[in-house]
C-alpha cells in the first residue's frame, strides 16, 4: 500500500446550507466603536487584550544590532509564555462571544452537507479490495481490506492461509481506537508488505510529529513488539515481505538515516545502516519502484536530489547512485522491464534544444544507471512540461501542465525509438485523459498495484464536487466511480450534467488531421453546480509586468458587483500549486454574497519550476507584489466592495499577508493568519531549530549579507510599522508546533498591538490550540469547528451596513 493517508476523506470540510436567518441579531446590540480609525462597528469585549511582557533582548548580525522585546516567547517552558497564551485564548473567546449562535448554524450547514457514508471506493491491489471508511459518529477514518481475487491462479498462495475468509471485511487500522487512548492520532506513513500479511505505518500521538514505528501482523491482528523504533518517517518493502527499510529523523526531524530491519529479528538494536546523509540541507526518503524490484534512496534538498538504488531482492547489497548531485538538478526515478525511466531537469547536450526548465523524460538501461547514458530522451513539447510520472505494467502516465492547466496522458511500454536525438511527447501516440474543460485539478489515486492497466484519479474544481474516475489504460476508455454527493437544497437545482464533459481536443493533435486517428473514449456526464455558481480565471498584471493567474469563484444569486466581500487565499512557497479544488464549506460564504479567489503567485507552483525560481530566495518579495496585485486587481475591476477585502493564509503562506499588511497598509479589511511563519529572519538565524537549514534553499540564508538584507526588507515581524491603523485579523497557532514555533504567531500579536494603532489592535486576536501540532490532526468535527470559528470571525469584523444589506437581500429572495 503506498499511502493509506485520511487526506482524500476529510482533506476539505464538508458542509448544509440551513434557512439563513437575520445576521442582525447577532450584532444588533453592538456598542458603538468609536474612534478615529477606519473601522467598522462590531462589539468588542468589555476587557483589554493581554500586553505581553517587554524583556530587552538584543540581536546582532551583519554588524546590525536591534532589539527583540519579545524574543523571550522563544522559550515555550516559560510559565510567563504559557499564562500569556491563555490569556489571549481567553481574549479571543470573549472577542467571539456574540459569534457562538452564528458559528453553531455554520457548523450546522457544513455538517448537514456531509452524506451519512463517508468513504473511498475499493481501490484492488492484487487479490486484494482496499479503502477506507469514517464509521458514523466516528472523527476518523478507519483503513479496510477483503480478499476478492479475480483470478484464481494469481490468490492460491494467498487462499492457503485465509480460506473462507473471501469477502469477509478486515480492520487494518482504526484511527480512532488510538485517539480515544492518547487523544491525539496523527498516522504519518502506511506501507503494506508485497505479501499483504504486514503493515508498517508511523504514529504520532502527542502532536509533535515525532512518529513511532508500528508493524502489525495482519494474520494475527498483534503489533510486533520487536520492530518499533523512535523518529521514524519514510518506509519501504523488500521483496520477501520480511525485509523493512525506514528512515530516521535527528533533533532537528530531518530525516537522514536509512536503517534495515528484519521482521524475524528478536529487537531492532542490530538494524543495519544502509545510507546516512551528513548534509543538513538534505533529508532522506525511501520508496519501492511500482514494480517492487528495487528500493529507491532519495536525498532531497528543497531544489536539488540524488537518487541511489537498491536491488529489492537483494536488500543487504550495494547501493548503486543514479547521477552526481548537482545544484538545482533533481531526478525522480521508476523501473521497468530492463529500463529505467527518470524525471529530471539535468543538462542536456548542447547540441539539443531545450529550455533547461522543467523536467524532460529520459530512459536508460541498468547497467548505464550510475553514469547517467540516457539512450532516450522524450521532451515535453511546446507550452507544455511534465509535472510526475507512474508506471504499469504496459504504461507510462505522465502527469502535465499544459498552458497552465493540469493534465493526464499515457503513452505505451516499453517505447521503440530508433534514433539518438530527443523526441516529443506526440510522437509516442499518447492518450490524453478526457476531463472537465474548464479549471479542474487532479489528484493520483493510490494506484497500487502494477499489473492493474487502470489508473484511478480524483477530479474536481471550485465548481464540480469531487469525482473519483477510473482511466483504463489498454482500452483507452474512463469510467466514473463515485462523485461526491451534495447535500443542499439550494444547491441540489443546480447539479447538472456538465456539458464541459465533451470528448477533449487533443492539445497535440495537428490542424490538417484528417480525424483518422482520433482516439476512441467513452465521457461520462459529470455533475457541476455550474448553474448555481461561477468560477473564472483571470490575468492580473503584477508590478513588473508578469501575468499572474487569478482564479474567482461567486454566487450568481446572492454576488453583488462592487457590494459583496472577498476572500483572497495565497501561498506561493516550495513550488506547491493552490488548492482550488471542490470544498462545500465555501458555500456557506459563497450563498451570503462572498466572493472567493485564489492568487497562484510566483514561488508556488507554476507551468515549469521558473515560476517557483521566480519567488523565492532573492526573488520572494515577487510573490508578496504579485498577492497585493490581485488583491488590487479586484478592488479596482469592482469585483467586491472597495473596503471588504480579506486574505487568508497558511503556514509559509502568512509571509504574504503579512508583508502585504506592512507595505500596504490599507488594502485589506481582515485577515486570518493560520500557524504563520511571519518572523523569518530571527527563525533562519537560529540552525539549531528544525527545518531551518533544509529552508535556506527555498527563503535564503540569514548568516549571508546579501539574503540577510533582502529577507531584512520584506520580514512581516520586522517590519510592522509604528502607528496607523491594522486590520481586523485573526491568528491561530498551535502549542506543539515543531514546524512553525508557536512563538512566531505570538511574538507578532504582540508587537502588532505595541506598535499600531490602540483602537485597532483590540481587533486583533490569538488563538491557540494547547494540544496540536501544525496540521492540528483532529476530526472531521473539529475541521468543521475550526472553519466555522474563522467564517464567523470573517463575518463579524465585515458586518457593515453595507455587507448587512447584501447578505439581507439575499435572505429575502
Amino acid at each position: 500500500m503506498a499511502s493509506c493517508s485520511a487526506l482524500l476523506l476529510f482533506r476539505r470540510n464538508r458542509s448544509f446550507l440551513s434557512p439563513l436567518t437575520s445576521l442582525s441579531s447577532h450584532f444588533s446590540s453592538a456598542a458603538a466603536f468609536s474612534s478615529p480609525c477606519k473601522q467598522p462597528r462590531f462589539t468588542l469585549p468589555e476587557q483589554s487584550p493581554p500586553l505581553a511582557k517587554k524583556v530587552p533582548f538584543k540581536v546582532s548580525a551583519h554588524g546590525r544590532t536591534w532589539e527583540d522585546l519579545y524574543r523571550w516567547m522563544s522559550n515555550t517552558n516559560d510559565p510567563d509564555f504559557v499564562q500569556y497564551l491563555q490569556e489571549e485564548n481567553a481574549y479571543a473567546e470573549a472577542f467571539m462571544a456574540d459569534t457562538v449562535d452564528l458559528q453553531n448554524r455554520l457548523v450546522s450547514e457544513m455538517r448537514s452537507r456531509l452524506p451519512t457514508n463517508i468513504s473511498t471506493p475499493p481501490e484492488r491491489w492484487g487479490p486484494w479490495l482496499y479503502y477506507q471508511c469514517i464509521p458514523e459518529g466516528k472523527e476518523f477514518p478507519v483503513l479496510y481490506r477483503r480478499l476478492e481475487p479475480d483470478k484464481v491462479g494469481w490468490a492460491a498462495s494467498v487462499l492457503n492461509y485465509v480460506r473462507g475468509q473471501t469477502g469477509r471485511e478486515e480492520i487494518l487500522l482504526d484511527w480512532n481506537e488510538v485517539a480515544e487512548r492518547y487523544g491525539y492520532v496523527h498516522v504519518g506513513t502506511c506501507r503494506v508488505s508485497p505479501d499483504h500479511r504486514f503493515l508498517a505505518y508511523t504514529l504520532d500521538t502527542t502532536g509533535s510529529e515525532w512518529f513511532n514505528l508500528q508493524v502489525k501482523d495482519l494474520r494475527t491482528g498483534c503489533i510486533l513488539p520487536n520492530l518499533q523504533a523512535e523518529g521514524v518517517v519514510s518506509l519501504a518493502w523488500a521483496q520477501d515481505s520480511r525485509t523493512l527499510f525506514y528512515t530516521l529523523a535527528d533533533k532537528n526531524q530531518r530525516p537522514y538515516s536509512v536503517l534495515c530491519a528484519n521482521i524475524g529479528a528478536s529487537n531492532n538494536s542490530d538494524d543495519t545502516v544502509v545510507f546516512t546523509e551528513s548534509d543538513s540541507r538534505f533529508c532522506v526518503d525511501i520508496t519501492a519502484t511500482k514494480d517492487g524490484k528495487f528500493i529507491t534512496v532519495n536525498s532531497n534538498s528543497r531544489t536539488s536530489s540524488e537518487v541511489y538504488l537498491i536491488d529489492a531482492m537483494n536488500p543487504l547489497g550495494q547501493l548503486r547512485k543514479i547521477l552526481k548531485r548537482m545544484s538545482d538538478v533533481q531526478l525522480f526515478v521508476e523501473h521497468h522491464d530492463e529500463f529505467f525511466y527518470v524525471l529530471t531537469n539535468a543538462p542536456l547536450s548542447q547540441s539539443v534544444e531545450w529550455s533547461g526548465e522543467g523536467y524532460y523524460l529520459a530512459r536508460c538501461l541498468f547497467d548505464n544507471i550510475e553514469l547517467a547514458k540516457f539512450q532516450d530522451v522524450v521532451l515535453p513539447g511546446e507550452d507544455m512540461s511534465f509535472q510526475d510520472m507512474d508506471v504499469f505494467s504496459g504504461y507510462l502516465v505522465l502527469s502535465i501542465c499544459k498552458e497552465g492547466l493540469p493534465m493526464l496522458c499515457s503513452i505505451s511500454l516499453p517505447f521503440n525509438l530508433d534514433r539518438k536525438a530527443p523526441v516529443e511527447l506526440k510522437e509516442l501516440n499518447p492518450w490524453f485523459f478526457p476531463m472537465p474543460s474548464k479549471l479542474c485539478t487532479i489528484l493520483p489515486g493510490s494506484n497500487h498495484d502494477f499489473m492493474n492497466p487502470v489508473y484511478r484519479a480524483v477530479l474536481s474544481s471550485p465548481v464540480m464536487p469531487d469525482v473519483i474516475v477510473d482511466y483504463d489504460l489498454s482500452r483507452r476508455k474512463v469510467s466514473t466511480v463515485h462523485q461526491e454527493e451534495v447535500l443542499c437544497a439550494s444547491v441540489l437545482s443546480g447539479l447538472t450534467s456538465s456539458d464541459d464533459a465533451e470528448k477533449p481536443v487533443d492539445p497535440l493533435a495537428s490542424k490538417k488531421s484528417n480525424n483518422t486517428d482520433i482516439q476512441e473514449v467513452e465521457m461520462q456526464r459529470w455533475k457541476s453546480v455550474s448553474e448555481s455558481y461561477c468560477c473564472e480565471r483571470k490575468e492580473v498584471i503584477s508590478y513588473d509586468g508578469v501575468r499572474i493567474p487569478l482564479t474567482i469563484l461567486y454566487s450568481k444569486e446572492a454576488w453583488r458587483q462592487g457590494q459583496s466581500p472577498g476572500l483572497l487565499h495565497g501561498y506561493g512557497a516550495y513550488g506547491e500549486v493552490l488548492d482550488i479544488s471542490w470544498c462545500p464549506n465555501r458555500l456557506s460564504l459563497l450563498d451570503r454574497g462572498w466572493l472567493l479567489a485564489f492568487a497562484d503567485v510566483r514561488g508556488g507552483g507554476g507551468s515549469d519550476s521558473s515560476w517557483h525560481k521566480s519567488g523565492r530566495g532573492f526573488d520572494k518579495e515577487n510573490s508578496i507584489h504579485d498577492f497585493a496585485a490581485c488583491g488590487k486587481y479586484l478592488v479596482k475591476e469592482g469585483l467586491i466592495h472597495q473596503d471588504q477585502l480579506c486574505a487568508i493564509g497558511y503556514s509559509a503562506g502568512c509571509i504574504l499577508m503579512g508583508a502585504a499588511i506592512n507595505m500596504y497598509s490599507d488594502l485589506f479589511r481582515a485577515v486570518i493568519l493560520k500557524v504563520p511563519f511571519l518572523d523569518i529572519c530571527n527563525t533562519l538565524l537560529d540552525p539549531t531549530l528544525p527545518l531551518t537549514t533544509l529552508d535556506y534553499e527555498e527563503f535564503g540564508n540569514p548568516q549571508m549579507l546579501p539574503q540577510f538584507e533582502t529577507m531584512m526588507r520584506y520580514s512581516p515581524y520586522d517590519n510592522i510599522p509604528s502607528g496607523g491603523c491594522h486590520p481586523s485579523t485573526l491568528v491561530t497557532a498551535s502549542f506543539l508546533d515543531s514546524r512553525v514555533g508557536v512563538w512566531e504567531a505570538a511574538k507578532w500579536v504582540a508587537k502588532v498591538r505595541d506598535y499600531r494603532c490602540s483602537s485597532c489592535s483590540r481587533s486583533v486576536i490569538l488563538r491557540t490550540d494547547m494540544a496540536a501540532g501544525h496540521f492540528s490532526e483532529g476530526g472531521y468535527s473539529q475541521h468543521i469547528e475550526e472553519t466555522a470559528y474563522d467564517y464567523a470571525f470573517l463575518m463579524k469584523v465585515l458586518c457593515n451596513h453595507l455587507v448587512l444589506q447584501t447578505q439581507l437581500n439575499f435572505i429575502a429572495n
